[in-house]
């Protein structure tokens, strides 16, 4: 391909219209110099978006960071509590039946119950080591021994019969002893 040489015409056009190129250049300068003052102005805004933005991005990274340990604190809390949970429920499901049953014996027990029985229950709870020790020292040895005392309690009535009959036939005590039986009649009517 062949390339055109300028001939002195072809200069002397571009001289004319670079004189219009220039005066149209110069005439520009003033926008131009507009133009910067405006990209100066918004690039000291980006600058400040930019600042801004990364305080933004440091304090996110801190709420972040504050965020992931208290999110490891729950973590670990659950993670303890769910065993039991496991317990809590198992005991639930366990009560559940019984406490249902014993319902409206609660309801009548918290109706009827007042506060100075509850008190003495109380008390009464106090007292039962005691009680227990005085049972077991001294009424269960007592009662033990009473299988030996009834064959005892029996010849002691068995003499009392016959004492009461000796008694009858003393000259004037069966007199005495119809009079008293006389008084305890009218005393247990009256």
């Amino acid at each position: 391909m062949r390339l055109p040489v300028p001939g002195p015409r072809d200069v002397w056009q571009l001289v004319e219209r670079g004189g219009d190129a220039v005066e149209q250049l110069l005439g520009a300068v003033p926008r131009l110099v507009s133009l910067l003052d405006d990209a100066e102005v918004l690039v000291r805004r980006a600058g400040g978006l930019v600042d801004a933005i990364d305080a933004t991005r440091a304090e996110a990274d801190r709420v972040v960071a504050r965020t992931d340990a208290t999110v490891t604190r729950a973590d670990t809390l659950v993670s303890s509590v769910a065993p039991l949970t496991d317990r809590l429920a198992a005991l639930l499901d366990r009560l559940e039946p019984p406490l249902t049953a014993l319902q409206p014996t609660l309801d009548r027990l918290a109706e009827t119950t007042a506060p100075h029985e509850v008190d003495a229950m109380v008390e009464l709870i106090d007292h039962l080591p005691v009680i227990a020790d005085k049972m077991e020292s001294h009424v269960i040895p007592v009662m033990d021994s009473l299988s030996s005392v009834a064959p005892d309690l029996h010849d002691l009535l068995d003499v009392s019969k016959e004492l009461n009959e000796m008694l009858g036939q003393i000259p004037g005590i069966s007199r005495m002893k119809k009079r008293i039986d006389k008084e305890q009649e009218a005393a247990g009517r009256g």
